[in-house]
């Protein structure tokens, strides 16, 4: 089947959509499934805005709503993960992952589903150390340090996914893996985004937990995005013993969604054609769910999973073959998963704004019936009665002074993990720079020459789309510059250097002591965020 592969969406739905249509109409290429490696952002009103953590300059209403409402309806089952841009408190309401739209399914926090015996899985969110080892605590109206937490990845649904023992064919994560771009072309990669090289140089660019969950599941493609530049790497796993056959993940970072950019990708991929179009529950996920239950944590306090080292009971939460067995025969082996899609928030109306709504903390009916159906513990529920009884809220204002020393990493016993997900600690590791439409002027539109298996480009409004070959050839270090011409073949773009950044000076732009902010705007990926609380002031 045909599977379309999207980077940052940015809530651009209708751009994304009728690039698709574009593609079929004049290419008679038509996806079955289209997934979005996050940034999506489920924008349902006015008051999720004020839950993305962006400068106020980019709270856009964009499209989805439309789709929320009914208005519209996506032309393709679209399964997408969540990033750092996101409107937080839509996407808290479905942590097991649900229908955000019809036709439009969220993974949750971490997640794997089954599309016509497709096995795709993801995890939301992008890694932060600090925040790694804490439970699910935040929950709407957030403040300005739980907006960000909100969005970053835990250990235990790195725990969860590291359970699975069955193979993966598809995986996704917001940030990339870190060391990826040890078995891409590196050098071009530093050609487009000179900014990366200190990070690159020490193998801070990107997560660790990503690292750890690819080199463990060793899935057949890991799809990312987040860096907003194109990227394919090749990474040939090592074999534990003798029997067990070589695996390699194909590595595929797709840019953002907007005109002249590279966003959208069409793989082929091997399915079965026996199974039906529904999109399924994974019965070896559902089973670890289960049973790893009991660990679920929503207190800000910092803790380490189970692990094999004489101080837990139990650490292996793997499912066997007979939790697999009572999970099909609980469900009579129908593992459909319901269009359940319900209304949780009234729908932005353009005649109407309502620009002062406050978000509330709202538990969604989807995973109320979902946690009901399996015995899990509904972790919103849980966090409302902990906050009902003033130890969620109550204890982070309380200590707010101590959270912003944790933010710090100073007053933290240390991680499993010894950085943050940036090599520039004067850099804030969470955001990237949210360009505006055409603001990357330095860098050319993605293009291959025609041929059959590369259409030419589709219009001047809209992304060049390739048909990945069945293998993407990328080059590992010792053989980057001798195959520079066989990328180029293969699909991965030739692009324009960017200006070196080198002789700019990186500067925080807030909490300046002078209070001058007039400092001349950095073209790099972490700098928007310090503008935000400036911009809000002045508003």
């Amino acid at each position: 089947m045909k599977v379309a592969v999207a980077g940052c969406c940015h809530g651009a739905l209708d751009k994304m959509y009728e690039t698709l249509e574009l593609l079929q109409r004049r290419h008679n290429v038509r996806p079955d499934l289209l997934l979005c490696c996050g940034d999506f952002q489920a924008v349902r009103n006015e008051a999720d805005l004020h839950c993305m953590a962006v400068p106020a300059k980019y709270r856009h209403m964009q499209t989805f709503y439309r789709y929320y409402s009914g208005e519209k309806k996506a032309p393709v089952l679209t399964v997408f993960i969540g990033g750092n841009h996101e409107a937080s408190n839509h996407l808290q309401e479905l942590p097991y992952g649900g229908w955000v739209a019809p036709n439009i399914y969220y993974l949750g926090y971490a997640g794997v589903v089954r599309y016509r015996g497709v096995r795709i899985g993801g995890i939301s969110g992008i890694f932060k150390s600090h925040d790694y080892r804490k439970g699910h605590f935040e929950c709407p109206p957030y403040n300005q340090q739980t907006i960000r937490s909100a969005y970053h990845v835990r250990n235990i649904e790195v725990f969860k996914l590291k359970q699975l023992k069955r193979p993966i064919d598809i995986f996704m994560s917001h940030d990339w893996p870190r060391s990826i771009y040890h078995y891409g072309n590196k050098k071009q990669l530093l050609k487009m985004k000179s900014f990366f090289r200190q990070e690159v140089e020490n193998n801070t660019l990107g997560s660790p937990a990503a690292s750890e969950l690819l080199q463990h599941l060793k899935p057949t493609y890991w799809f990312s995005a987040h860096l907003h530049v194109k990227f394919a790497a090749f990474m040939q796993h090592q074999t534990n013993s003798k029997e067990e056959l070589p695996k390699a993940t194909k590595f595929l970072a797709l840019d953002k969604c907007l005109p002249h950019r590279d966003f959208l990708q069409i793989i082929d991929i091997e399915h079965d054609p026996s199974a039906g179009d529904s999109l399924e529950y994974d019965a070896e996920w559902i089973a670890i769910l289960k049973a790893t239950n009991s660990l679920v944590n929503v207190t800000q306090s910092s803790w380490n999973m189970p692990e094999k080292n004489g101080l837990h009971g139990k650490w292996d939460y793997s499912a066997s073959e007979e939790a697999i067995k009572e999970v099909l025969e609980e469900m009579n082996h129908n593992l459909k998963i319901p269009c359940n899609f319900t209304l949780t928030a009234a729908c932005y109306d353009p005649s109407k704004p309502q620009k002062h709504v406050e978000p509330v903390h709202t538990i969604n009916p989807q995973t109320t019936e979902f946690c009901a159906r399996f015995g899990l513990t509904d972790i919103n529920d849980r966090i409302q009665q902990a906050k009902d009884e003033g130890s969620v809220r109550g204890e982070y204002e309380e200590e707010e002074e101590e959270e912003e020393m944790d933010s710090t990493g100073s007053a933290e016993e240390p991680s499993e993990y010894s950085t943050d997900n940036s090599g520039l600690s004067s850099i804030n590791p969470d955001e990237i720079m949210l360009d505006e439409e055409g603001g990357d002027e330095d860098l050319s539109t993605c293009s291959v020459d025609p041929s059959p298996d590369h259409p030419p480009d589709f219009s001047a409004s809209f992304s060049d789309i390739r048909i990945m070959p069945d293998s993407m050839a990328v080059s590992s270090d010792d053989a980057m510059d001798s195959t520079n011409e066989e990328l180029e073949k293969s699909g991965v773009s030739k692009q324009v250097e960017e200006k070196s950044l080198s002789e700019r000076p990186l500067k925080r732009i807030c909490g300046s002591e002078n209070g001058n902010t007039g400092i001349k705007k950095i073209k790099r990926r972490n700098q928007a965020i310090y503008a935000a609380e400036d911009e809000d002031k002045t508003e």
